[in-house]
Order: structure tokens, then C-alpha cells, then sequence
């Protein structure tokens, strides 16, 4: 067996040692952290859990002779453990990929961690373990984060469509406008069917009001609506995506409009929520101001 080959299948530590920079850096490793969790690309995948198996090696700036035996001045374990329980708690992703970068990109952040390499293993799709490996080095893709404009979330009923461009009207921050269920859509006695089926007709929603408006741009995602905020641009949120992308943590109702607005605002950190006067809100972390109806 060559070496290239005996590398591909090794533990990520043989293939960080094996191309370790001279002198090389010290090492620390998790091995076959197994945890439960979301994801996948395909419909059988979605809202089931499944298990996924991590194994990581950071290399670190090795440390200066004579240093005190204090855990506050090393990369703990617990940095790699954490990176994989708050990058899933972000939430749904399709693609080991995707998840891999981002543990990677947490482990990164700390200023001992010098080169990572994460291996994710699906377990339970096949009679093998399906898996993705990746080395990433300090400083790959990094660039500075600016932060977004704030926004506000404007609460739009169903009978309001019609008005909802009137409503922008005097908003200080860029408007996301969360659209309110439609009274006439398909009914079925399948709870799982009828929520898909409210979640579609709140993204027709959400296009018709845009119909109404060429300012106003239909998002789906975080990453349209990053991008709409960037341009100072007002939107209208098609939720359907995001909330199937969230798994299995508690959503809210595609008919409680209330709920929908402050699922938004809160994870998403709006500045505040427009709502009708009369719409009832539980209290929460965001800023309520009221309109007329």
C-alpha cells in the first residue's frame, strides 16, 4: 500500500503528521464523538436524526518551556467538542461540507489553533460509514465581518397584502415584511401534509406582495437576506426554506403570525417588530412597536 493510499484511510492524526511543518506544531485530537443530529440533502433525510461521527487533530503553537500548568493558557479539548455542539445548534444544513467548514472555522477562531482537520462520518445511510475530511489552516478565507444595517420586522395579515407597501412607509431600518397566512388554501386531516402545505402558501404570499411592489424582493434564505440588508433593500420573507433548514427544534405554527415574526426577529437579531395594534405578542428579547390596523 502506498503511502498516498495508507494516508486517505488513516485517523486525520497520521495525515497531520505526516505533513507536519518542521518543527512541527504540538497536536491535540477528539476521537469517534458521536452525536445525533439533522441533516442531509435528501427528502428521507429531513427530520430524522441520524448519527454522525467526528474525528478532529488541531495543531497548536507548541508551548514555551517552562509554562505554568494552567488550562487558560492551551486549547482545552473542550474548544472542539463545543465547535460541533454550536455549529449544529445554528441549525439544519444539507451537507457534511458545509458542517465540516464550519467546526473548522470555529476551532480556527482560537488564537493557539494553528491547522485543522475535521473528519464527519454519517453512519447510519448505508452498511458503511459515508464521510468527508478536510484540513484547513489560521487565516484561510478570513476576512473581516461587517456588520449588518439593522432591520425591522413588519407583521403583514393576510387581509393586508394590499396595503403592505404603504406600510414601509416612514420605516427607519430596512423591512423585512413576514407575510400572514392565507385564509383559502388546500386543507387536508394529515397534520404533517397540512404543513407544508401552509408553509407553501406563505412563500405565494410572500411572492404576491412583491408582485405589488418592485422595490420589494422575495428571500428564502440567510444568505439572500444578508445580502438584501447589505443593499439597504426591503424584502419580502418567504419562510418555508428556513424553517425546513432549522430541524427539529420547536417552530412556530405557519399560522400564528405572531409567532412567525418573533421566530424571525429573534433568531436573526432584528432591531424591533412592527405589529398591529390589536395582534397579540408574547413577550420576548425584541422590540414591539405598534401600528394602526
Amino acid at each position: 500500500m502506498t503511502d498516498e493510499t495508507r494516508l486517505a484511510f488513516a485517523h486525520p492524526e497520521a495525515r497531520a503528521a505526516a505533513t507536519a511543518p518542521e518543527p512541527p506544531h504540538d497536536r491535540i485530537s477528539l476521537r469517534d464523538h458521536v452525536v445525533e443530529a439533522d441533516i442531509g440533502a435528501f427528502a428521507e433525510e429531513r427530520g430524522r436524526r441520524q448519527r454522525l461521527c467526528f474525528d478532529i487533530v488541531v495543531e497548536v503553537a507548541a508551548r514555551p518551556e517552562g509554562s505554568d500548568d494552567d488550562v487558560d493558557h492551551i486549547l482545552s479539548y473542550d474548544r472542539l467538542t463545543e465547535a460541533v455542539r454550536d455549529e449544529l445548534a445554528e441549525g439544519r444544513v444539507n451537507l457534511l461540507e458545509t458542517l465540516a467548514e464550519g467546526v473548522a472555522k470555529r476551532i480556527l477562531s482560537h488564537r493557539l489553533a494553528r491547522r485543522a482537520f475535521v473528519r464527519i462520518q454519517k453512519l447510519d445511510r448505508g452498511p458503511g460509514a459515508l464521510g468527508v475530511e478536510i484540513m484547513r489552516t489560521a487565516g484561510d478565507g478570513a476576512r473581516a465581518e461587517t456588520a449588518l444595517p439593522a432591520f425591522a420586522v413588519l407583521l403583514v395579515r393576510a387581509g393586508e397584502a394590499g396595503r403592505a407597501s404603504a406600510l414601509l412607509s416612514g420605516v427607519g431600518e430596512v423591512v423585512v415584511i413576514c407575510p400572514g397566512l392565507p385564509d383559502e388554501r388546500p386543507l387536508t386531516p394529515s397534520m404533517a401534509a397540512q404543513w407544508r402545505i401552509d408553509l407553501l402558501a406563505l412563500d405565494q404570499a410572500a411572492w404576491l406582495i412583491a408582485a405589488a411592489d418592485p422595490r420589494l424582493s422575495v428571500v428564502a434564505s440567510r444568505t439572500e437576506m444578508d445580502w438584501s440588508l447589505r443593499q439597504g433593500r426591503p424584502m419580502v420573507w418567504a419562510p418555508a426554506k428556513m424553517l425546513l433548514d432549522a430541524g427539529v427544534e420547536a417552530l412556530p405554527a405557519p399560522d400564528d403570525l405572531a409567532a412567525l415574526g418573533l421566530w424571525l426577529a429573534d433568531r436573526y437579531g432584528a432591531a424591533r417588530i412592527i405589529a398591529p395594534e390589536e395582534l397579540l405578542l408574547p413577550a420576548g428579547p425584541v422590540a414591539v412597536t405598534r401600528r394602526p390596523a
